[in-house]
């Protein structure tokens, strides 16, 4: 009995191993056959992990080779809070020799839940090696690279920013971030079970980005904003605008602005500041427009710079009266004094002689109502009201510079035109990006070589006539053209009696022009002539610019002699 009982244990016991054998071979089958694609798939993960290599930004020069903006190295601490044994030593350590705040870190590294939290980002790498000589648990780091502007307020609004994440987020760091951002690398690496690397088994290296050489000049833009800043304070403004052009090539030397910011604080800075005017903005030009009419009048030869009209202080135009800054009794005054006077009713009187439909035609001719095609992101094409709305009155207002929105970069293009012989460059900020020089610009005739003499003579006498609203922009040695604007700013029932845009926009020297720039006040208090807050600045942009460039005088009969 006791020997039969024995016997079926040991045949239960065989037929458990039995089974037990056969369910460990059929799931043996089954991860060899069914799941084995899927595991080793798992296993090959576990060991190869693919990295990306950043590629480092190009930097972004002036003219001369000087960086405006350009990559800095440092390094990014990382901890997984499930590796960390010491917490509280952790975040001691970091807030000594990082800076970080000890309690925010402190408590980041107890969460469980996460096996990544940054410690500090685009750290000193002298610190973190300090850090990492500590040998702490769960602590990593890895290189990244930080955007620097070496310049600060320099050309910020012109150059933008580049985010945490290496990308272009305003300006030329957005306009060209396909060429700056280049294309990151991988890199393949087997690792041990515990995560240590053994091996590198396939390194793609990075395309590093390309440099993009623009056409500003650091030490022209930086004297420009230290202008506007001066000429801001001076007048209670609220902000001002510069534009240099060099007329033989539409490369832009100068953009400046006033107030102006940090590109190193970007993120900190409201969105507001961060606006580029000279593109983005638009203004009424005022009397500065005047030059179209008459150019349009002097190529139909309807006017010379000779013509002469007996002029009355005030004309009408269908239901608007119309007068000139100052009172003043009947005169006889020839074209060239209408411009160099700046005579509204001058100015109104040749525009009827044009009619709408030929003034129309000038004003799309000189650029305005379109973008001018500058490399820069978020350009206005200005606000030109199409010839079917024109009423009555319409032919009084844009002549003399109302009713119609320009941006100083389509002004600033259209003088530098006149400067250029009479044709029109299309603007651009950037000249090269790395060794490819860019010279596909558009190029157009506005006004005949005659014709534009002529215009650049009678800017000469706003400039240089006793009686020309513009004398203040004349610099000693040097022949100055140019014209001055005073704009009544537009309300929603009108103009506003108190808010006015000063300007003055210039070429120097006129015989064979270097540069052309444009001075913009808005809402200066105490004057609000273009000829009294706009054309000092640009009488000292220009000099400097000169002597910068080495211009040589071309009237040195006209120096001051120092005693």
């Amino acid at each position: 009995m006791r020997e039969r009982q024995a016997n079926r244990r040991i045949r239960l016991l065989v037929a458990v191993f039995a089974v037990a054998f056969a369910a460990v071979l059929g799931r043996a089958a089954w991860l060899q056959g069914v799941e084995a694609a899927r595991l080793g798939g798992m296993a090959h993960r576990q060991q190869h992990e693919t990295e990306t290599i950043a590629a480092s930004r190009g930097t972004i020069y002036d003219r001369s080779g000087v960086p405006l903006a350009l990559g800095e190295q440092t390094s990014t601490v990382y901890a997984d809070p499930r590796a960390v044994r010491q917490p509280l030593a952790v975040a001691r350590a970091a807030h000594e020799l990082l800076g970080v705040d000890p309690n925010a870190l402190y408590a980041a590294l107890l969460r469980r839940n996460t096996s990544f939290v940054y410690v500090e980002r685009f750290a000193d790498p002298k610190a973190v090696a300090k850090l990492m000589a500590k040998h702490f648990a769960g602590i990593d780091f890895y290189p990244e690279e930080k955007r620097f502007y070496p310049g600060n307020t320099v050309g910020a609004q012109v150059i933008g920013y580049a985010g945490t994440d290496g990308n272009g987020l305003s300006g030329l760091e957005y306009e060209y971030q396909k060429d700056l951002a280049g294309k990151p690398g991988t890199k393949t690496i087997v690792r041990t079970p515990l995560g240590q690397a053994v091996d590198v088994i396939k390194n793609t290296p990075p395309r590093q980005g390309k440099a993009v050489f623009t056409t500003l000049d650091r030490t022209i833009q930086a004297y420009a904003e230290s202008v506007l800043r001066q000429t801001v304070a001076k007048w209670h403004a609220k902000d001002a605008v510069a534009v240099a052009i060099d007329p033989s090539t539409g490369g832009v030397l100068a953009m400046a602005q006033a107030p102006g910011y940090n590109a190193n604080n970007a993120n900190r800075v409201a969105q507001g500041l961060q606006t580029n005017h000279a593109v983005s903005d638009t203004y009424e030009p005022g009397s500065v427009f005047k030059v179209v009419t008459i150019a349009g009048a002097l190529t139909q030869g309807l006017v010379t710079p000779q013509t002469t009209f007996s002029l009355n202080y005030s004309i009408k135009v269908a239901d608007r009266t119309i007068h000139d800054a100052e009172p003043r009794s009947t005169e006889t005054l020839s074209v060239a004094q209408i411009l160099s006077h700046s005579s509204n009713v001058g100015a109104i009187t040749i525009a009827e002689k044009l009619g709408d439909a030929d003034l129309m035609t000038w004003i799309k001719r000189f650029g305005f109502g379109q973008t001018t095609g500058l490399d820069f992101p978020g350009e206005s094409p200005g606000q030109v009201l199409p010839l079917d709305q024109w009423s009555g009155s319409t032919i009084g207002n844009v002549p003399i510079g109302q009713g119609i929105a320009v941006t100083p970069i389509q002004l600033a293009a259209a003088y530098a035109a006149i400067a250029n012989d009479g044709v029109w460059i299309e603007p651009h900020l950037v000249g090269r990006i790395g060794g490819q020089a860019l010279n596909d610009f558009k190029r157009r005739r506005i006004v005949s070589a005659p014709i534009d003499d002529e215009l650049k003579q009678m800017l000469t006498g706003v400039v240089d006539e006793n009686t020309g609203t513009g004398t203040q922009a004349a610099i000693p040695g040097y022949s100055v053209a140019g014209k001055t604007g005073t704009a009544q700013k537009p309300t929603p029932t009108g103009y506003s009696d108190t808010k006015f845009v000063a300007s003055f926009v210039g070429m120097v020297p006129v015989k064979n022009p270097a540069i052309v720039i444009l001075v913009a006040v808005d809402e200066p208090h105490g004057d609000i002539y273009g000829g009294d807050v706009a054309a000092p600045a640009f009488a000292q942009i220009a000099k400097f610019s000169l002597q910068h460039l080495g211009v040589a005088p071309d009237e040195p009969q006209t120096l001051v002699k120092q005693p």
